[in-house]
């Protein structure tokens, strides 16, 4: 198993200025690469506490690549649906020859009604817009002179500049959340996958898994290939009561402003997106104690802790694990020794 850090602010104006927000996130960057975790990631969530801080992961991965040098740096994820192709592909082009090669680029459908009302796209459109997105990146990463004529973007001939620094292109991940038909399909297409086992049950979690090795094995790759990053809200202290008690402040905090962004589905319904009508009901029910004895968070002990991640790669297999340390709700301090402690206690168990 591999770990990095996800670094998903989950706040606004009235809980911190975003500068000293971006410093502490950038701070926790630096840390992270000195201790030998795998990667950084982050988001692309507009408005709402909820990820609003992070409207371009490019921009902020930028600056991450500028202070680092061997870290990996992942899009988790950009929105195609949102930025033309053309502008898109260029930009993650850009940042990995910043990044000399370290980019992994995670794409992503979108959730939010609210973001799609504000880009004027509807949500009835999101998943052929995100395949047309994709395939027209990849394109003009890997082809020149490229000719697109798709259902929303015709463009062309076009030959990129700069070319991607990885060859053909950067390892390209596809965010699922509750659909196994979307892991399927990634399999099929030879791309990696973001998870969040935190939304869903651990025997769900385990069909998209099963379906999304299954396809790649029918595509002719190797089932046990492909990269599979988990996402974990994680809290470590030595004190067993001091980490239950915070990690369940801030997972319930972040969980608040998750409610917040989601409650346009109370009266939104799309086909593009089955079972979401749900989403605000099980937002609202949503019981710490309850995701902690499934873990489906790593909070407690480093002991504990270690603990939960054995249980979780026998459950799915070899993974790659991003751990959401809540920089953006809890003072830094606490953000870097969960870190420090993760570092200390289980990287090396796993190394």
């Amino acid at each position: 198993m591999r770990f990095g850090i996800n670094l998903f602010p989950t706040v606004g104006p009235a809980d911190k200025d975003a500068a000293e927000y971006f410093d502490d996130a950038l701070a926790l960057v630096e840390l992270a690469e000195r201790l030998d975790f795998h990667h950084v990631k982050t988001v692309e969530h507009y408005f709402f506490a909820y990820g609003g801080y992070s409207p371009d992961p490019v921009t902020f991965l930028a600056a991450a690549a500028a202070r680092t040098s061997r870290i990996r740096l992942v899009t988790g994820a950009v929105i195609p649906a949102f930025t033309h192709p053309v502008k898109l592909a260029g930009k993650l082009a850009m940042l990995d020859n910043l990044a000399h090669g370290r980019l992994d680029v995670g794409f992503g459908r979108a959730f939010l009604p609210d973001e799609f009302a504000a880009f004027g796209v509807p949500l009835d459109e999101s998943r052929p817009r995100f395949d047309e997105g994709v395939e027209a990146v990849r394109r003009l990463w890997t082809e020149t002179d490229v000719v697109f004529e798709g259902r929303f973007h015709r463009f062309g001939p076009v030959t990129l500049l700069p070319r991607p620094y990885q060859r053909p292109h950067p390892a390209v991940l596809v965010a699922t959340a509750i659909t196994p038909e979307s892991a399927e399909a990634a399999g099929r297409n030879g791309y990696g996958l973001l998870l969040v086992p935190s939304i869903n049950k651990r025997e769900k979690v385990q069909e998209m898994i099963a379906r999304y090795r299954a396809a790649r094995e029918t595509a002719g790759l190797d089932p046990a290939g492909g990269d599979i990053h988990l996402s974990y809200n994680c809290y470590l202290a030595e004190d067993a009561d001091e980490a239950y008690r915070l990690g369940r402040r801030y997972s319930e905090w972040t969980n608040g402003k998750l409610l917040e962004a989601v409650s346009a589905w109370s009266t939104t319904r799309s086909e593009q997106y089955a079972g979401y009508e749900e989403i605000v009901r099980k937002v609202s029910s949503a019981d710490f104690d309850r995701q902690l004895g499934d873990d489906r968070v790593l909070v407690g002990t480093p002991e504990a802790v270690l603990d939960r991640l054995r249980r979780i790669r026998e459950w799915f297999g070899e993974s790659t694990i991003s751990l959401q340390v809540v920089s953006g709700n809890m003072p830094l301090a606490e953000s870097e020794r969960t870190v420090s402690l993760f570092a200390k206690h289980i990287l090396p168990e796993f190394a």
